[in-house]
């Protein structure tokens, strides 16, 4: 089955920095036809505003799909600003109705994040926690870094994501954990298209399970 068939159907996926999920979230949305949201995306366009000066509440309030095709959102600044801004209660509150609204699209739709399945969409059809080790996430985004051009050391990126990953799980609101009826999966050793069928298959039987 290639589709959700034409109704509501959310796939709600979270987890730490660099763990796969992203990636594993495009590969659903285009397998089964659904809309993708990278959430991460809201709140690195606020962090870029914010480092131009602008105030964070107001950044996120303010936001407009054209702040979510800045060139400048994948940039490790950015990146460090975003995880920042996410642990202001205020910013999350602005940018909620957006997420659900998204969430809850006719068609359907996977969002990728932190809080996805938590908060943003506790009533998902489909919840998956995607993780893998510490070293092996810093590996992929300091592969990702090089690719690009910035000459970061390995030892900065694996503890800016042990940092990342110390505050997103810390915040008061809406902090990174699974949600109890998420699918836990660990990339560390899994190919992306291992990882991508393994998603897939649990994608299939909710599906399958909404038809009974």
């Amino acid at each position: 089955m290639s589709s959700a068939e034409n109704r509501v159907f959310t796939v709600a996926i979270d987890g730490p920095a660099a763990s796969g999920k992203g990636t594993i979230a495009r590969a659903l949305a285009e397998r089964f036809g659904l809309a993708h949201l990278d959430t991460g995306l809201l709140y690195r366009a606020v962090a870029a505003r914010v480092l131009e000066g602008a105030d964070p509440v107001a950044a996120a309030e303010g936001l407009t799909e054209a702040d979510l095709a800045r060139p400048d959102l994948r940039a490790e600044a950015v990146g460090r600003k975003a995880s920042e801004v996410a642990a202001i209660p205020a910013v999350r509150e602005a940018l909620l109705d957006f997420q659900r609204r998204f969430a809850r699209r006719e068609g359907g739709a996977v969002l990728d994040g932190r809080d996805i399945g938590t908060v943003i969409c506790p009533e998902a059809e489909v919840k998956l926690f995607v993780t893998a080790e510490d070293e092996i996430r810093a590996r992929r985004r300091h592969r990702e870094l090089v690719a690009r051009g910035e000459d970061v050391p390995f030892e900065e990126v694996l503890a800016d994501l042990r940092a990342r990953d110390a505050r997103d799980a810390a915040r008061a609101t809406a902090p990174l954990r699974p949600a109890p009826d998420a699918l836990l999966l660990d990339t560390s050793k899994l190919s992306i298209e291992a990882a991508v069928e393994a998603a897939a298959r649990h994608v299939e039987a909710k599906i399958g399970q909404g038809r009974d």
